[in-house]
């Protein structure tokens, strides 16, 4: 996914409100932006922090500026949740998910479940259809250990109930973790942060839910998914 005009560089001085953030341009003119990430952002909203920001010069947007990434641990951080979907997409059309290849068709944001939408539907060449939920990461607290959520995610464990459903049902199903930073080499859930989540995983895998990570490149550039990397089931709670 490549950055198109590219992104400006500034300081960050604050986040607030969610979806609001205070910055600093190279030349010292103060800017205020929209946050696209209305989660905690734990450890990437530090001030003084370097960040980047695409600029937009639509009239319809209240703020010309929306936060894309963060500098923090030493590496460049993907903030924007939105682009978690674009980045999986460009992954499974290129066949980086060696267990997702195959499918003749591609569908995003199809109904499934009691009230929700799967991310992309995989179908075709006389397999079972395939749902995948695609979740953003970017929390780090230890060394090469990314970690998934970074607080409470209550539609997240309904995902993980609906996505168990489909595959008692005989259909595949799979979270899709695509982890916004390039120096994690493994994932871990939260299970302190989140229990209920960790739990609720713990229950669709034994119900046939399948997991992979996708790790990426990050630059001022473009947003990438590289490759595979672990899922670190360390911690879970026993059933």
């Amino acid at each position: 996914m490549l950055f198109d005009p590219p992104l400006v560089r500034a300081t960050l001085v604050q986040r607030y409100k969610r979806f609001l953030f205070d910055a600093l341009l190279d030349d010292g003119t103060p800017v205020t932006g929209f946050c696209p990430n209305t989660g905690s952002m734990r450890g990437l909203t530090t001030p003084g922090s370097p960040i980047w920001m695409s600029v937009h010069d639509s009239p319809t947007r209240k703020y010309r500026h929306m936060l894309e990434m963060v500098e923090a641990d030493g590496t460049l951080v993907g903030i924007n949740a939105a682009f978690a979907n674009r980045i999986a997409e460009e992954a499974l059309v290129a066949g980086l998910v060696p267990d997702l290849r195959g499918y003749g068709s591609l569908r995003r944001e199809q109904r499934y479940g009691a009230r929700s939408r799967v991310d992309f539907l995989l179908s075709g060449s006389g397999r079972p259809d395939c749902y995948i939920e695609v979740k953003n990461v970017h929390f780090m607290r230890a060394p090469g250990l990314a970690e998934f959520p970074d607080t409470v995610t209550t539609r997240g464990a309904r995902h993980l109930e609906e996505l168990g459903d489909m595959a008692e049902a005989g259909h595949r199903a799979v979270m899709l973790y695509v982890v916004q930073r390039q120096d994690c080499d493994r994932l871990r859930l939260c299970s302190d942060l989140d229990p209920r989540y960790a739990a609720a995983f713990r229950r669709a895998a034994a119900r046939g839910v399948e997991a992979h990570v996708l790790r990426c490149r990050v630059t001022p550039q473009e947003i990438v998914a590289t490759d595979l990397i672990a899922m670190d089931e360390a911690g879970l709670p026993a059933l």
